[in-house]
């Protein structure tokens, strides 16, 4: 919790607080360190509550701007591919028929 400080620098650190402050004030201080870690926490989840509630309404503005009534149709453009010309000098099989039939 404290990082780097060990045992031994917490037990010189309190010695010296109680030093300062004498042992009548220690109760009213710890009762002030708690007020001030409580106020903190409350307005640590306060933050994020607001953030919560900021980004439901960004989502629902976002939702609603995405609605596919609202946006124009936009129309397909296809280009036009144009159909390959007939061969030409290409025997199809039509002149073989009427050359039977001619013969019958």
């Amino acid at each position: 919790m404290f990082g780097s400080i060990g045992f031994t620098e917490l037990i010189l650190i309190l010695m010296i607080v109680l030093i300062i402050f004498g042992a009548g004030k220690l109760p009213q201080l710890g009762e002030g360190v708690g007020k001030a870690i409580k106020g903190f926490k409350k307005s640590i989840h306060e933050a994020e509550a607001m953030d919560a509630e900021f980004q439901a309404a960004n989502q629902q503005a976002n939702m609603d701007s995405a609605d596919p009534a609202q946006i124009p149709h936009q129309q397909s453009v296809v280009p036009e591919v144009p159909s390959p010309p007939p061969a030409t000098g290409v025997d199809n099989g039509s002149n073989i028929q009427a050359a039977s039939v001619s013969k019958a």
